[in-house]
């Protein structure tokens, strides 16, 4: 074997022992979405109240560790960037999910069936994130383009003078304003009753329009400060 071999050969046997000594973390969830703004800053604001909520708590035990990471690029190219966070990480993480849109993509199905298969749990919005953000006011099974569920957005937004009185993709506390305004306790209703006609097996979440299964990793989420 060459030295330059031998290099190579230690260096992956270095990898190797990292990856297996890697501590498992309880409490702790991975989310990696396809947008880089609006998806993201929702989360962190959902981890920001958990950090405050529990944050003086001596009775936690095993503090939840979110990581919360926007990509802002394809459905398939998302789960090859999961699996690198994921190998990379300094601990396993118990939880991860990938969030993403159907949008125009023709790979949602596949990609969907591809995280399921890798162990990860997918929120997955049918058309979009907006029509789960819309969820947080009214209830909806309209099937929509994408570009009317940000209309209408942009009208509650107008009406309960919430931001600047528009719906816009940048605001940081964006979880803040639907709570508020809205509920994500009423999200989470709306969408268990629009996701309670969808069979998995007999039905593909791109023909199921609308729909979301982010409700999954919110509730879950909350479930953390709801005691």
């Amino acid at each position: 074997m060459g030295t330059d071999d031998l290099f190579k050969k230690r260096r992956e046997d270095r990898r190797q022992r990292r990856h297996e000594y890697r501590t498992p973390r309880a409490n702790s969830y991975l989310i990696v979405t396809e947008g880089k703004r609006t998806e993201p800053f929702y989360f962190n604001g959902i981890k920001r109240k958990i950090q405050e909520t529990i944050g003086g708590r001596i009775d936690v035990v095993d503090a939840p560790l979110i990581e919360v990471e926007g990509e802002g690029t394809s459905t398939g190219r998302l789960i090859e960037t999961a699996d690198e966070k994921v190998k990379k990480a300094n601990v396993l993480y118990q939880n991860v999910w990938i969030v993403f849109d159907k949008d125009d993509f023709l790979d949602f199905d596949q990609a969907i069936k591809e995280g399921q298969k890798k162990g990860y749990h997918v929120g997955w919005s049918n058309q979009s994130f907006e029509y789960w953000l819309y969820l947080h006011f009214d209830y909806s099974d309209s099937a929509l383009h994408r570009d009317s569920w940000n209309e209408k957005l942009d009208v509650l937004f107008k009406r309960y003078g919430i931001g600047d009185g528009r719906y816009r993709k940048n605001y940081e506390d964006i979880y803040d304003l639907v709570d508020t305004y809205g509920s994500a306790a009423a999200a989470i209703r709306n969408a268990k009753r629009r996701m309670s006609g969808f069979r998995e097996k007999e039905c593909n979440p791109s023909a199921y329009d609308p729909g979301t299964t982010v409700y999954l990793l919110v509730e879950e989420l909350l479930k953390m400060i709801e005691d």
